[in-house]
């Protein structure tokens, strides 16, 4: 894969969002389909994903206070600015946030298990006294499949029912095209990434000093003063990335720089790099380099993986890629970085997801934590073998074999999680 194909993919999946991902693509969705009516709303319809459910039930809305789909459905339909895609919901005033409570205590939002094969997909039917209009979104968060009003179809387009991975772009990488790209593509090419680190390292700053979800960042913080764990680098960033994950979970209207889709991937690629770099006083080019190598395993990792996935898509990919970075960051050669790879999805492959929330921040923290230990024994060059469980000598099957893993062993997984979830609603 050249330079110029690796460089657009990393600037299309590395983006801005405010809040979680899910809740605010069916904003977005809903808020598209509202524009079209030109009146006063009657009804909405909305069909979602076994995994857009999963994810969206008890995460918290940015500006809010509140969590779950229905005041993210709300919202979108009151703000109807669907430009903004994902930060559909900055700038929210008190105003509006009324707005959608009448809305919502008028019963015009009506809510759906989806009857689909699709992980991430969104339909939404909004109508009013005259009008009638669909938005269909499937397979990344703003992707737009269909839409359609009073009978006019604007925009359609029919997905491919074999294609097995989510992702849109089926240019596949492979880690060592990520390597050569990374170590020597021009800076300022990938200087973007050190804006994104930036933001999401301010989320993490909010997420310490604030009062956010389960404070597993700042309890962790304050452990090291309290000497109940050393006070080293590796609970540094442990905490750091974990607060970030406390903040955004728990609905701070801050914007977030996602990866692949997610918040959570995009803090957890990028905090433990970016902050490892400061601590050791790299150049500002080793810290653009390890950022690229930590982004571009995530990607490569969550197209195998897929879009929505049961299996902890920040906890798995996030923090392998984190722990390429660090790897590379310590002096790591192409090999140790392979190492890394396989020392993580060797240890944190099996960690489900159970949907976007405040227990997100737990699951980070153990996998940094993991992340730090795989770089340390890949810089000493231990690796498991292909003897061993799920992985591979080359990291390359053992990534693509994650796959299957998804796609095949967990097959009914997401269901039967979702299924759990429903029993306390």
């Amino acid at each position: 894969m050249n330079e110029q194909a690796i460089l657009s993919r990393l600037k299309r999946e590395v983006c801005v969002a405010q809040g979680c991902t899910e809740p605010i693509a069916v904003s977005y969705a809903v808020s598209l389909a509202c524009e079209d009516l030109k009146e006063q709303l009657n009804s909405l319809e909305d069909y979602l994903s076994t995994n857009m459910l999963k994810n969206a039930m008890g995460v918290g809305i940015p500006g809010t206070g509140e969590t779950g789909l229905e005041i993210a459905v709300a919202l979108g339909a009151v703000i109807q600015q669907s430009s903004k895609g994902l930060e559909i919901l900055c700038d929210l005033d008190a105003d509006t946030l009324q707005a959608a409570h009448e809305m919502m205590a008028q019963g015009k939002i009506h809510i759906h298990h989806a009857e689909t094969n699709e992980t991430l997909y969104i339909e939404v039917q909004a109508r009013s006294l005259n009008h009638h209009s669909t938005v269909r979104i499937a397979r990344e968060h703003t992707h737009l499949i269909y839409h359609a009003c009073d009978g006019q179809v604007f925009y359609e387009e029919m997905l491919d029912k074999q294609k097995k991975v989510e992702s849109i772009d089926q240019d596949v990488m492979t880690v060592q095209d990520i390597l050569d790209f990374s170590r020597h593509v021009a800076i300022e090419k990938i200087s973007f990434l050190e804006e994104g680190a930036l933001m999401n390292k301010a989320v993490s700053d909010e997420g310490l000093k604030g009062s956010y979800g389960l404070h597993v960042g700042r309890k962790i913080k304050a452990s090291e003063s309290q000497n109940l764990l050393a006070q080293n680098l590796a609970s540094h960033l442990v905490a750091v990335t974990a607060a970030a994950s406390d903040a955004r979970m728990d609905g701070c209207p801050m914007p977030i720089m996602t990866t692949a889709g997610s918040g959570n991937q995009g803090i957890t690629c990028s905090l433990p790099v970016y902050e490892l770099a400061k601590l050791l006083d790299k150049s500002r080019e080793e810290m653009l380099r390890a950022l690229a190598i930590s982004q571009l395993m995530t990607i490569h990792i969550k197209h195998y993986m897929g879009r929505l996935s049961p299996l902890c898509g920040a906890g798995i990919a996030g923090t392998t890629g984190a722990c390429c970075g660090i790897t590379y960051l310590l002096g790591g050669t192409d090999k140790q970085i392979g190492y890394a790879i396989n020392n993580m999805l060797s240890d944190v492959s099996g960690m489900l997801c159970d949907g976007a929330k405040s227990t997100c921040a737990l699951k980070i923290a153990t996998n940094v934590h993991a992340a730090v230990q795989c770089a340390n024994l890949a810089l000493s060059d231990i690796s498991p073998n292909e003897t061993q469980g799920i992985v591979f000598d080359d990291a390359e099957k053992t990534i693509s074999h994650l796959g299957v893993l998804v796609k095949v062993g967990l097959a009914n997984a997401d269901d039967c999680i979702l299924d759990i979830m429903l029993q306390k609603c």
